[in-house]
């Protein structure tokens, strides 16, 4: 019989055929057997594989295109299917070679940062682009209305949850068969399910079937999917009620609370997508009345109209996060999904204030049609040299290394040459011919040994330059240790026993030295103390607490801020500089026990208000 033409498209619950059904599992082992193929052949050597933009690319096509043929197969003589995979793979294999490109080509370069973003903005778009690619497939045009878009997505997501159900089921059954024989002393099954290659096979078969399951069971696919939009229809109305109640207290609590933490863009943007996905459910693909009375119907529409102002302020929150710090990777990712968030409210919004008699939200569809064409060109572009977020941070890194002060340029360097893939390495590499490192030989010397690095965490540095750099002239260390703004410098015998003492491991008695110290009564015992902090650094400050008896200067304590980033750093040295200590009593006291023994108590982020609980 020839290929069909397409001519003819059976329904989208038309049951699969015998063939189709066993290319679906064959297509899943496949896959099972391309992932082990590519771990089997890292850890042995064997080329391609022990090359990381052949792995990226490799894992890029095995992880996408069989999902194409798992999730579409229905006629598999139909020729569009195959259209779709081989355009998909021309596609998946040039998003893989960017990001190939964009992670290799510098040692030691910190790949998460570049390979999440890049999984998760492609697996984003492919999952928008299926339901497009399954209808002309059934179809033979593009011209999908929004009731098979509809159907199509969520058949995809309810069969992937299921799949993903029953591969955990699947795995906890092994578990207990192979712990139930291990009991007798027969381990042959423990030991053949811990295999590698039957991990990863056994997996990709468990895969087949779970897909297989959702997409062949149409009436239980349709009882999960009507349990969830019921739960969706139950608590729309709160979640647009609390949207309205929150812009209600903003004019009393004010905004300086929400830029004040590093999580209200995330947190905003959080509930804009969540009324998105609750208000899709509840509406479905339009042509269901809609299920609440009068009243509640208004509540849940006076929460759509509030979905501009939401989205309004998380995009102002990651400004203002860019205007202060500059562009990163992760706030490009952010500034992207403030501008989907703002486009989706503003066409929820639209669809609210553009109501008809006889339909509820007659718009919304049109919408979420032209939405899901914005997002597909979105996760094209930001895998593409059109629109590289890598680029973007790093001239905008680039141009603030340039022009800030020596230590908080020196900070964002590690962060540009580890973080951000070729471009940053390439960027720190260009800094060698910058005025500002060509006439600092310190400078210069660090970005060298930064470049040279084989880990973020290493250090090149030989330990014996630390000595050979040590000072011992006051002048020359008063030069290298900073005075805080508003404070007294320490008396002339502290700095005397800052040479004695070796202060903080001499950290701050060398050439290259960076530290700031402050003078204050600390205790409030009416006597001078003196807190030398080293900002020598990358991502923490180290300070020690000086004050005198009748003896001398004595180290009173330490102090240590860790796993700062390059933002916080920054900060943290300006605000040391700038004497911006503040003294904040402990509410709960030590405990002291026979034996000099003394017990601190770590209060909870509760435990430190001191307000009276009822």
């Amino acid at each position: 019989m020839p290929p069909t033409s397409g001519t003819t498209s059976p329904p989208l619950d038309a049951p699969l055929p015998r063939k189709t059904r066993a290319f679906i599992v064959l297509v899943a082992l496949l896959q099972g057997g391309l992932l082990y193929l590519a771990a089997l052949g890292q850890q042995h050597g064997v080329w391609p594989f022990t090359e990381l933009g052949a792995r990226i690319c490799w894992y890029t096509l095995v992880m996408t295109i069989p999902g194409i043929a798992l999730l579409s197969a229905q006629d598999l003589r139909n020729w569009r299917l195959w259209q779709h995979v081989a355009a998909s793979t021309l596609v998946f294999t040039a998003l893989g070679s960017w990001a190939a490109w964009t992670a290799t080509g510098a040692p030691a370069l910190n790949l998460p940062p570049v390979l999440w973003s890049f999984g998760f903005t492609v697996a984003v778009g492919w999952f928008v682009a299926l339901p497009w690619l399954q209808h002309r497939q059934l179809r033979g045009h593009w011209r999908a209305g929004y009731r098979d878009l509809f159907e199509h997505a969520w058949q995809n997501a309810l069969t992937l949850a299921l799949a993903l159900l029953f591969v955990c089921v699947c795995w906890m059954v092994l578990g207990l068969w192979a712990s139930l024989f291990a009991l007798v002393k027969i381990q042959v099954f423990r030991d053949l399910f811990r295999e590698q290659a039957f991990i990863y096979l056994a997996t990709g078969v468990i895969t087949g079937l779970g897909v297989l399951i959702g997409r062949t069971q149409h009436r239980a696919v349709q009882v999960m999917r009507q349990i969830l939009f019921s739960l969706c229809t139950g608590l729309l109305p709160l979640l647009a009620g609390i949207a309205l109640l929150f812009l209600l207290v903003l004019p009393f609590t004010g905004l300086q609370a929400l830029w004040q933490t590093r999580s209200a863009a995330a947190i905003l943007m959080s509930w804009v997508f969540g009324l998105v996905l609750f208000t899709n459910a509840v509406y479905q693909d339009g042509s269901v009345p809609p299920p609440y009375p009068r009243w509640l119907r208004r509540l849940v529409e006076a929460g759509l109209l509030s979905l501009p102002l939401h989205a309004a302020l998380a995009g102002y929150a990651v400004i203002l996060r860019i205007a202060q710090h500059g562009w990163t990777g992760q706030r490009f990712c952010a500034a992207l999904l403030a501008m989907l968030a703002l486009a989706y409210a503003m066409a929820y919004a639209f669809a609210v204030l553009r109501q008809r008699a006889d339909r509820w939200l007659p718009h919304l569809a049109n919408g979420n049609v032209v939405l899901s064409w914005v997002v597909i060109a979105l996760a094209v572009l930001v895998n593409s040299p059109l629109l590289d977020p890598y680029r973007i941070t790093v001239n905008s890194q680039i141009h603030r290394v340039a022009n800030a002060a020596s230590d908080a340029a020196d900070q964002n360097l590690a962060f540009l040459r580890f973080d951000n893939g070729r471009r940053g390495y390439q960027a720190v590499q260009s800094l060698r011919e910058n005025p500002a490192f060509t006439g600092s030989t310190a400078r210069k010397l660090k970005l060298e040994q930064l470049l040279a690095r084989t880990s973020r965490w290493s250090s090149t540095e030989p330990v014996e330059d630390h000595q050979d750099r040590q000072l011992t002239d006051l002048t020359q260390i008063r030069q290298h240790v900073t005075v805080a703004a508003g404070q007294a410098a320490p008396p002339e015998d502290w700095w005397q026993y800052l040479v004695r003492s070796q202060m903080l491991a001499g950290s701050c008695t060398q050439g290259n030295s960076n530290c700031v110290v402050s003078s204050n009564d600390l205790d409030g015992d009416g006597q001078l103390d003196v807190l030398l902090c080293s900002l020598n650094g990358e991502y923490a400050v180290a300070c020690e607490l000086q004050t005198r008896n009748r003896d001398g200067w004595y180290q009173a304590g330490t102090a240590q801020l860790y796993s700062l980033d390059g933002a916080a750093m920054s900060e943290v040295s300006q605000a040391l500089r700038n004497g911006q200590i503040q003294t904040r009593p402990n509410r709960w006291p030590d405990l002291a026990l026979p034996g000099d023994r003394r017990i601190h108590i770590r209060p909870s982020e509760e435990g430190l208000r001191p307000e009276t609980r009822p």
